[in-house]
C-alpha cells in the first residue's frame, strides 16, 4: 500500500515518521510517562510535517485577520506562503504544500502530533477523503487566548495518519457485561488481583515492589494469570516508512 504525496511547491515541508520523543515526558524523574506505552505509541503512528522556518505568531484576540500578526525568525522566501491568518478569528492557517493520495476506502486524518504540547494555541483536526479530492488541505491551529506563540524550525506543524474511514460506520458499539465474557473476566479479575498486591506492596516500602517500579503487562504484551498464551500480534514499537522518491 502506498500513500502518494505530491508535492505542491519545489520546497516543500519534510515529512518524516512519527518521533517518539517529547520534552514533558523527557522533564519526567527516570522518563516515567514513556512507560505508558499507549502514548508512546500513539507518538509514531503517522506521519509528522515540519516547519520549514521558525516563526512567531500573535494574536490580539480581536475578530480579524489583521488581529492576527505572523512574523519570521529571519526573512524566508516561502514564509508567506506556508503560514497565514486565513480565517481570522485566532486561526493560523499552515500549508503542508501536499496533495496526499491514498488507497479507495482510505483517508488522511490530519491534527497535531499526538502529545506535542503548546501552551496557548491548539490544532484543530480534519479527515480528508483523499482518495479522490484532487486538491490539498490546510493545516489550523486556534488561538485559546490572545497572546503569542513561538513555532521552531523542525517542529511538527501537522501530524497525519490514515484510516479506513467509511468502513468505521459498520462498527455498532454494544452494551454488555464482563460476566458474559467468561475468558476476559479471569484475564481482567487476575489483572486486578496482581495490580491491587504490587500497589499495596509499593505503597508499604517493600523494596522488591520499588525495585520493579511499575508492572508490564501491557508493554510485554503478558497476561497476569500467566496460563494464556500471550497475543501473537502486540506491538510496543511502531516503525513508520520514511518517505521514499519515486
Amino acid at each position: 500500500m502506498e500513500l502518494e504525496c505530491y508535492p505542491m511547491s519545489p520546497r516543500p515541508p519534510e515529512i518524516v515518521p512519527g518521533r517518539p520523543s517529547r520534552d514533558w515526558m523527557d522533564a519526567f524523574a527516570a522518563r516515567h510517562p514513556y512507560r505508558c506505552l499507549p502514548l508512546s505509541m500513539a507518538n509514531t503512528t503517522g506521519w509528522e510535517l515540519l516547519c520549514p522556518m521558525g516563526f512567531t505568531a500573535e494574536w490580539n484576540g480581536g475578530p480579524s485577520q489583521a488581529d492576527i500578526t505572523l512574523t519570521p525568525d529571519r526573512p524566508h522566501p516561502d514564509f508567506a506562503g506556508f503560514v497565514q491568518s486565513h480565517f481570522s478569528r485566532g486561526v493560523v492557517t499552515m500549508h503542508p504544500h501536499y496533495l496526499f493520495r491514498t488507497p479507495p476506502g482510505w483517508a488522511v486524518v490530519a491534527s497535531g502530533a499526538p502529545n506535542h504540547v503548546k501552551d496557548g494555541i491548539q490544532a484543530l483536526t480534519g479527515l480528508i477523503e483523499t482518495d479522490w479530492l484532487p486538491f490539498p488541505f490546510t493545516m489550523n491551529w486556534i488561538f485559546t487566548r490572545p497572546g503569542r506563540v513561538k513555532f521552531a524550525k523542525g517542529e511538527p506543524f501537522c501530524f497525519i495518519t490514515i484510516v479506513e474511514h467509511k468502513r468505521m460506520e459498520q462498527f455498532q458499539p454494544v452494551m454488555k457485561t464482563l460476566d458474559a465474557n467468561p475468558a476476559m473476566k479471569g484475564q481482567f479479575d487476575a489483572w486486578n488481583r496482581e495490580r491491587t498486591s504490587f500497589n499495596n506492596r509499593l505503597a508499604s516500602g517493600d523494596p522488591d515492589a520499588a525495585r520493579e517500579a511499575w508492572q508490564r503487562f501491557y508493554f510485554k504484551g503478558e497476561y497476569a494469570d500467566e496460563t494464556t498464551p500471550p497475543p501473537a500480534d502486540h506491538v510496543n514499537k511502531r516503525r513508520m516508512k520514511s518517505l521514499r522518491l519515486f
